[in-house]
């Protein structure tokens, strides 16, 4: 998975719309975006700007996925 940034929330919405059944991808509240390897292009021939901000760590997709604000039972 590929950290990636929008320069924007209008094209992240646009970039998000582009992705979403295609590729899978977790979008977090901070701006970055994890996408697989395969959606880079995909973007850019649809002429969405995005910024590469390097390889995600298993760390950080581990975390991405975790739910932070889960109910204490």
């Amino acid at each position: 998975m590929i950290r990636i940034r929008f320069p924007d929330d209008r094209t992240e919405r646009r970039g998000l719309g582009c992705l979403a059944g295609r590729f899978s991808f977790k979008s977090m509240a901070s701006g970055v975006t994890f996408v697989p390897d395969g959606a880079l292009p995909a973007l850019a021939q649809q002429g969405i700007p995005f910024m590469v901000e390097g390889m995600a760590t298993y760390e950080e997709i581990i975390q991405a996925v975790r739910n932070p604000t889960a109910a204490v039972v």
